[in-house]
């Protein structure tokens, strides 16, 4: 772990452009799936959390500060140590009988991992291919913004060939369909629970097209391993699709930048933006003056 936290990521990151991308939303839960399906995690989860009882207020929670540490500025180390420390409680006995804990450097490290992954998609899938220099700049990037939680980075590979390796290694031998992963896309098959302030008739109107938009967007956007590993349906007319709606996203593209901030931003990238502007305005002010 190195002894300070290093220099924040800035409006000049690619990690800064995209990782508050509305668009990304369109991927759907894969990150949040894919970390409980790593078995440790999985069961700290089933065992510490209100995922399942607050499902939504749970992941609405966790959002806000991994954003704010990604967008923090000056605060951003500040932010990530809290992210961590909010961690240190959670540790437990796996079924095996073997001991986990959220701050070990591999689990911990697998969740940031999945953050990267999602939005290295998103963007290849709603907004544009990736060149091979742009991967290396946002790993480079992920390791600046892992390193503010203040964590042991030893799990961390050390550059994006490794972490490609990595991440084969991890789909291919270390994750499971883990209870907590699986409860997580259960409205898949079961559908979305009925929000409490909804009338009972007006909710069977409007459920079947929503769970049918929400199995889509979740199914289509996890990776086939999970799919495999999950048992989650998804035809080769599912796959076509879902190709089809990614390009259509991606042609309305050459409009994005005409829209509202807000649209394109979640708020904490927009506070960002605003404060970053603001402090280059005050620079240039000095310099006139």
């Amino acid at each position: 772990m190195p002894d300070s936290a290093p220099t924040p990521l800035g409006p000049g990151s690619l990690t800064w452009r995209y990782f508050g991308d509305t668009r990304m939303l369109l991927v759907g839960p894969r990150a949040a799936v894919l970390q409980n399906m790593l078995p440790a995690l999985g069961q700290g989860v089933l065992d510490h959390s209100v995922f399942f009882s607050e499902t939504f207020a749970r992941l609405k929670r966790s959002a806000g500060p991994i954003l704010n540490t990604v967008y923090g500025g000056d605060r951003s180390a500040e932010t990530g140590r809290g992210v961590r420390d909010f961690h240190v409680d959670i540790k437990g006995t796996m079924p095996d009988g073997s001991r986990y804990h959220a701050l070990d450097p591999e689990t911990y490290y697998w969740a940031h991992a999945t953050f990267l992954d999602n939005m290295l998609y998103g963007i290849e899938t709603f907004v544009r291919p990736l060149g091979e220099a742009e991967k290396r700049r946002i790993y480079e990037e992920s390791k600046t913004w892992f390193r503010m939680y203040g964590v042991s980075d030893r799990a961390m590979p050390d550059g994006w060939e490794a972490f490609q390796a990595y991440w084969k290694r991890m789909l291919d031998e270390e994750i499971v369909a883990h209870k907590t992963a699986r409860y997580g896309v259960g409205y898949v098959t079961k559908g979305l629970p009925a929000p409490p302030k909804v009338p009972a008739p007006v909710w069977r109107a409007v459920s079947p097209p929503l769970n049918a938009v929400a199995r889509f967007i979740t199914v289509g956007g996890l990776h086939p391993r999970m799919r495999e590993l999950l048992e989650l349906p998804w035809s080769a007319a599912d796959e076509r699709r879902y190709r089809r709606f990614a390009a259509a996203v991606r042609a309305g593209n050459r409009l994005w930048p005409l829209l509202p901030e807000a649209v394109r931003y979640l708020p904490q990238a927009r506070k960002a933006f605003r404060r970053a502007r603001a402090a280059r305005h005050s620079v240039e002010r000095m310099r006139a003056s």
